[in-house]
């Protein structure tokens, strides 16, 4: 098993911030993590100046504040005469020469977790085809961060039961989370982020392993879709619902399947499924 990444959300929120430099129409990006109740600017990209470093933007307040409380975004075009926010970092903001401010909140099952803005020094119209890159950078954000307060969650509740062994509803719940990032993963085209998804993924299946678990010999590894499909097969879906959920054909799904049980040397779904907890590659 690959090593573990060592990132912290901090490094989650870096990369996000020089993704949208790269991936947007906006010279200037920045954003942080929601805590006690204010946003800690953490990274910035493209800035001409030191303005925006260790910025701390309280909820409700500025325009990043009000994209805090409202969890949708906000935009100003002419941000030294925009209506509707408080101005509290203005010496910040138009100090870097920030004319259009764009700022798009991290949400994370429906709560707040951060923000982050694209800012450009002139006055520019925002059409959804240049906000759109931004939006999907936020998504990608909140998907990683959500995966990983699962990973604490369960590495926490491991730890506080010392057998080493989940209750049969958490292991239940692991294996429905497994599952549903390996379908979020399956749709990701950045192939950096594919990779720090499948970091966390490795990390996940480990968690339901015990100590003495048998290990199980491929002598073919299994490829990502095979391995997505049987996930969502341990879940008891029909191929059906397997096709529905990893957008393919369910004729594609049943290929999948059977080159999975053949490569286990298994006769049915569920002893494929078995197999692979065994071989660590399924929670």
């Amino acid at each position: 098993m690959r090593a573990a990444s060592g990132d912290s959300d901090v490094d989650v929120v870096a990369r996000a911030v020089t993704d949208l430099t790269r991936r947007t129409r906006f010279p200037v990006a920045f954003g942080g993590l929601l805590h006690d109740g204010a946003v800690h600017v953490s990274a910035v990209a493209g800035a001409r100046t030191h303005q925006l470093d260790a910025l701390v933007v309280e909820a409700g307040r500025g325009l990043g504040g009000r994209a805090v409380i409202e969890t949708r975004p906000r935009l100003t075009l002419d941000y030294r005469t925009a209506k509707g926010i408080t101005h509290d970092y203005d010496r910040m903001v138009l100090g870097e020469g920030i004319a259009t401010l764009f700022a798009v909140p991290i949400v994370v099952a429906g709560a707040p977790r951060g923000v982050l803005y694209c800012g450009s020094w002139g006055q520019a119209p925002v059409a959804e085809i240049a906000a759109r890159p931004a939006f999907a950078i936020a998504d990608e954000v909140a998907a990683e961060l959500r995966i990983r307060d699962e990973i604490a969650r369960r590495l926490q509740q491991r730890t506080d039961h010392l057998a080493g062994q989940l209750p049969a509803a958490a292991q239940e719940e692991l294996r429905e989370t497994y599952a549903e990032l390996r379908s979020i993963a399956a749709g990701v085209q950045d192939a950096d982020l594919r990779a720090r998804l499948g970091r966390l993924e490795e990390r996940l299946a480990a968690l339901s392993a015990a100590e003495s678990a048998v290990d199980v010999e491929l002598e073919t590894a299994l490829s990502p879709r095979e391995t997505d499909v049987l996930a969502c097969a341990a879940l008891g879906s029909t191929n059906a619902e397997i096709g529905i959920a990893l957008g393919v054909k369910e004729t594609t799904v049943k290929s999948y399947l059977a080159s999975a049980m053949a490569k286990l040397d298994a006769s049915t779904r569920h002893s494929a499924v078995a197999k692979a907890r065994r071989a660590g590659i399924l929670p």
